[in-house]
């Protein structure tokens, strides 16, 4: 039964029936009781929009992804299915909106248009002025990730930081004394992308920690980067022997690399980093990897911000990670003639 029917057998429009359902306009109470009575005899029950507008909500997150010009990660895909997943265990609709560039258009309508009753943030800069909009609009929301102060916001993260001097930590005790870590590209490292930053701040601190030597590499998010990417590194650094690296985009290149030159991974080089599961077990040799766990990461996310949205006054709540270091085949000690 819908509201045609209702409006019909009422002997009101179908515009006072829904302004009846939403509360959106005054109906004079006995237009009300009427409607009231028809809509007990039919046994109708309003559908979720219906529900959502008489709440004031709108019952749809928004999910902010990077631009579709470029592929998402397996772990970026991680994220977005989580976040499905467990939105629709709430009983509730998620709207993709890309941001950067041209598209940041496209975030501006969700935040003003209250498209919305909240966002989710992916990709964070150290500096991040989609934060900043969205605390001037009032709109709660949660990140995928932390700006350089963070404690003002609702947010979920690794410890990339931590995780990368882990990996290190991990090369150092099977010998390897020549270490490149293969970061993210040039861009999104000048443009304070949160993880590429703490990335370089984890080597530096493993590096001053166990009187290893490291190099820092840039590396676009594609295959032919992460082999051009190993290729320098072989050349002007002939001395490493393994590699930390939070790009996974980029491993299937690396790999290739490798074989290129003739080294058996772990025999002759070891390769080891912060990269989503799936990828980690897809790799030949499996890689060894501090897994991010981007399915609980996502799940918290939606908690978090429906548990915002509820209680838009309640102190924020935040959740930092640090998975272990799963030992798979992709790291092995240093190579003796090169010790």
């Amino acid at each position: 039964m819908n509201i045609g029917e209702i409006a019909r057998r009422s002997g009101v429009s179908r515009s006072t029936v829904s302004y009846a359902l939403s509360g959106k306009r005054a109906v004079s109470a006995a237009t009300r009781r009427r409607i009231q009575d028809v809509i007990d005899e039919l046994g109708y029950r309003p559908n979720a929009a219906a529900r959502a507008l008489k709440e004031g909500r709108t019952r749809t997150l928004g999910l902010v992804i990077p631009p579709a010009a470029g592929r998402l990660t397996f772990m970026q895909l991680d994220f977005v299915a989580a976040v499905m997943e467990a939105a629709a265990r709430a009983d509730l609709d998620v709207l993709l909106s890309p941001s950067g560039g041209d598209h940041d258009r496209s975030f501006e309508r969700i935040i003003t248009g209250r498209r919305v009753d909240g966002v989710i943030l992916m990709e964070i800069r150290m500096e991040d002025n989609r934060v900043d909009r969205l605390q001037q609009e009032g709109v709660p929301f949660v990140t995928i990730g932390r700006t350089e102060r963070p404690d003002g916001t609702c947010w979920v993260d690794i410890d990339t930081r931590l995780l990368v001097s882990r990996c290190v930590d991990h090369l150092a005790d099977l010998g390897h004394r020549h270490i490149a870590l293969i970061n993210r590209s040039t861009e999104l490292f000048a443009a304070g992308y949160g993880p590429a930053r703490r990335a370089r701040e984890g080597l530096q601190d493993a590096v001053a920690r166990r009187g290893v030597d490291g190099v820092e590499f840039y590396c676009a998010d594609h295959v032919q980067a992460g082999l051009a990417c190993v290729e320098e590194i072989l050349h002007d650094h002939p001395e490493v022997t393994a590699i930390v690296t939070i790009n996974e985009a980029a491993l299937a290149g690396v790999q290739r690399a490798l074989e290129h030159a003739g080294l058996v991974t772990p025999t002759d080089f070891s390769v080891t980093g912060t990269v989503a599961r799936p990828w980690a077990e897809q790799c030949h040799p499996q890689l060894t990897s501090a897994d991010v766990p981007a399915m609980e990461m996502g799940s918290t996310a939606v908690r978090f911000l429906v548990e915002r949205i509820a209680n838009p006054d309640a102190p924020p709540v935040q959740e930092l990670l640090v998975p272990p270091i799963s030992l798979r085949a992709s790291t092995g000690p240093v190579p003796i003639t090169r010790r």
